[in-house]
């Protein structure tokens, strides 16, 4: 050997040396923190994962769920996940996974020469599955290439720490969880939902094998946008598959011959079954502890009910009223909670489909039928020009356009002129989204014209909210008319009236003269209610009479019989949380109340004088099935069972032959149930309240504002606007027998108390009628 070569030989390995002390130097460096960002052992130990908490109903559907922005991930564990999906993952991403430590070394050397010597592009990667959880869990975004590819040796490190703290399948699973999909779906689990409307212990194995390709990149393997490159991209996951002996050559051949079939689920909040209600419990959890200064003098009714909500419920500001075991409020939007409710996805679809219905496709056409060409359209022809400004202009004020054109110092000429100049947007319809050419003055009055609701249905037993519908679209109208909508109740406040009769000793079957009623208020001035039945006039008619026909006659004559401090004590006695005034006028309803506090009242009439409060949520779970906390009904009684028997007596002959009784020949409902109808005055509100024993619910129709109704009363009253919603509801659930609810359910007879009306006593002074009495007078 010739002192040149002994002389290139001494450089070499003194070089090498020298290359392999700064790589050990440089990686120990990484290792200790020195260079670049190395987890502390804790954070290895325990990576933070924000998870979505999930929404669940009592049938074990997933109603939605509650995440911050691009983080709708919810955690999923091992033995969850589909053979198939493991595989092929294994097989595409990482083939010898079972066997190194972290990092491949022949993987990583491969791809050096490939693609640093000989230049291919297909040269593989060399990435390990471990190594690609590290750049998920801790690489930011890289700017260039450069920047990547300082990355690298940290996340090298990385991985050879994750695989001392992690079994395989917990490295498996944490990458299948921390993964983004995109459109809304982190984490398996999600994408599982999203693109194939399943979970991943039943994926399919060419579905599989579509979430296993999106790995390489979601964006350019996005199957939305792209269904042949993606189908392209699983084939080649199949052909790996293949390779690694996990499926056989007729199964690859098979399943590369399917289409790429979606099941397209959008993630958004503003989807899916129960909006109105998930909202409402993100409310409800999230709360904090009212204080009088945020709320305005108008919201004084709200804040008492807030307040009494943050002492007495336990599900009202949960979040803000329990802690986790390192001393932080739980957080709904990365805690991943599991929040089990007492919906029942089938009794909601149900209702939902009852709104559309008979809103959608019968009530919504009429009205537009009836203001079509109507100059004061949408409103009602008895208020003037100058009322109907009014409501729009503080409609247009409440406008994010006219808050942005505000606070940038625009004047009032220079907001009418923007908010009359006509402009293409898309609005809404019941038969789809309508693209069109409108100024946002006039889609304010066009968005006037359609009427809202609210409907609740809840188990009187236990309080179980089982079916809850806030509204006609979460997407355009937003306010929740069941929970925090008031309307006035009208004739539905009249059973409570005659539940302080009983109370009082009065029975169903005492008798009154059939004439106008002439009241004192406590000023002197004479009240004088109107009543629109004028049958029988100046006869003798029962009690039970004048609550199945809703005679404002009769509960002026009862009125004029009690005092109405007692009406509103026992008003209160039933949870309705409204300002009331102890006037005699308040027997005919003008207070205004929401479709929650109605049917919770209500519950007493089916459950023997026991009111059930709304249970919305029955427990809590963390992430790993842990219970958090429970929930339970609260009851308490309002009236004795005597009356709850002569009171159930009375609302049951609503049904069989008062203003409800198009139940029996419209809809052919026979079941035993009792209801009540409710107008107010001009036919602003349309309610009804039905139940049988074991179903209670309630709903309201009417228009955004007041002032916004039909003419008329045949088509205004609540047994045209509200009943026919409870019919269609009630005949879904009846024929549904996975439910459990059936037409022969009946009441339980009370064994301490006869028939408070006897039969012959009530055929002599009984009359079918379906229209209701709305108007009151002051003389």
């Amino acid at each position: 050997m010739t002192d040149s070569h002994k002389r290139f030989l001494k450089i070499f390995w003194i070089s090498f040396a020298l290359v392999m002390l700064l790589v050990t130097s440089i990686f120990l460096l990484i290792a200790y923190g020195k260079i670049g960002y190395m987890p502390p052992i804790e954070e290895l130990e325990n990576p933070k994962h924000k998870f979505a908490s999930e929404v669940i109903t009592s049938d074990q559907e997933v109603l939605g769920r509650y995440y911050v922005s691009r983080e709708n991930r919810v955690f999923v564990t091992y033995k969850e996940l589909s053979t198939s999906l493991v595989e092929a993952l294994i097989a595409t991403e990482d083939a010898r996974f079972l066997s190194h430590s972290g990092v491949d070394a022949w993987a990583l050397m491969r791809s050096l020469v490939k693609r640093g010597i000989f230049m291919q592009k297909s040269a593989g990667g060399g990435s390990t599955i471990t190594q690609q959880l590290a750049k998920q869990l801790y690489s930011p975004e890289a700017g260039n290439f450069l920047e990547r590819l300082f990355q690298k040796p940290i996340e090298w490190v990385i991985a050879v720490q994750l695989e001392r703290f992690y079994t395989k399948e917990e490295i498996v699973n944490m990458y299948f969880n921390k993964f983004d999909f995109l459109n809304n779906a982190v984490g398996v689990q999600s994408a599982a939902l999203v693109y194939f409307g399943t979970t991943p212990a039943k994926l399919k194995i060419e579905e599989a094998a579509t979430l296993v390709g999106m790995c390489k990149n979601p964006s350019l393997f996005n199957p939305v946008r792209f269904n042949e490159r993606t189908k392209g991209r699983r084939n080649v996951v199949l052909d790996q598959m293949y390779k690694a002996d996990y499926i056989t050559d007729e199964q690859r051949d098979s399943l590369k011959a399917l289409p790429l079939t979606l099941h397209y689920n959008k993630a958004d909040h503003k989807e899916g079954l129960a909006p109105y209600f998930r909202e409402y419990l993100r409310m409800m959890m999230t709360a904090s502890k009212p204080s009088r200064g945020d709320y305005g003098a108008w919201q004084m009714t709200k804040y008492s009910a807030d307040s009494l909500a943050w002492e007495t419920n336990p599900l009202y500001g949960w979040c803000n009223k329990n802690k986790k075991q390192d001393g932080t409020n739980y957080n709904l939007y990365v805690d991943g909670l599991k929040i089990y409710t007492t919906i029942d996805s089938r009794m909601q679809r149900y209702a939902e489909e009852a709104v559309t219905e008979h809103i959608g496709h019968f009530l919504q056409p009429k009205f537009f039928a009836e203001k079509k060409g109507r100059s004061y359209a949408p409103f009602s022809s008895k208020i003037s020009e100058g009322e109907r400004d009014t409501i729009l202009i503080r409609s247009m004020k409440q406008t994010e356009r006219y808050r942005a054109m505000k606070k940038a110092g625009a004047t009032r000429s220079e907001i009418r002129a923007v908010f009359n100049k006509r402009i293409p947007m898309q609005v809404f319809s019941w038969n789809g989204p309508i693209d069109t050419l409108l100024s946002p003055w006039d889609s304010i009055r066009y968005y006037k014209h359609f009427l809202r609701t609210g409907f609740m249905a809840m188990d009187p037993r236990t309080g179980h909210v089982k079916a809850y519908v806030g509204g006609i679209d979460f997407r355009q109208f937003q306010y929740d008319m069941v929970a925090l909508g008031r309307r006035q109740v009208g004739s539905t406040i009249k059973p409570y009236l005659y539940t302080l009769a009983m109370e009082e000793g009065f029975t169903p079957c005492d008798e009154m003269m059939h004439v106008s009623q002439r009241l004192l208020t406590e000023s002197g001035q004479v009240w004088i209610p109107r009543n629109a039945n004028q049958k029988r006039v100046g006869e003798m008619v029962t009690l039970k009479w004048g609550l199945a026909n809703s005679d404002n006659w009769v509960t002026a004559y009862l009125m004029s019989k009690l005092s109405p401090y007692s009406f509103v004590r026992l008003l209160q006695s039933f949870g309705i949380k409204s300002k009331l005034d102890p006037v005699v006028s308040l027997c005919l309803g003008p207070c205004e109340v929401t479709v929650e506090e109605m049917v919770s009242a209500y519950t007493a009439f089916a459950n023997k004088g026991v009111k059930s409060e709304p249970l919305y949520v029955t427990r809590i779970e963390d992430s790993y099935g842990n219970v958090l906390a429970n929930f339970t009904p609260k009851m308490n009684e309002v009236f004795s069972e005597e009356t709850a028997y002569k009171m159930l007596h009375m609302l049951k002959a609503v049904v069989d032959g008062g203003t409800a009784v198009r139940l029996r020949y419209r809809y052919g409902i026979t079941a035993p149930m009792g209801g009540k109808t409710g107008t107010t005055n001009q036919n602003a509100d349309g309610w009804f309240m039905g139940f049988t024993p074991s179903l209670v619910s309630g709903m309201w129709v009417g228009g955004e504002d007041r002032a916004i109704h039909f003419d008329t009363t045949n088509d205004g009253q609540g047994a045209n606007m509200a009943l026919p919603i409870y019919a269609t509801f009630i005949k879904k659930v009846y024929a549904d027998r996975r439910l459990g609810y059936s037409q022969s359910e009946n009441f339980a007879p009370s064994p301490k108390f006869s028939d408070p009306c006897a039969e012959s006593t009530f055929k002599q002074n009984y009359e079918s009628s379906d229209t209701e009495s709305v108007d009151a007078v002051f003389e």
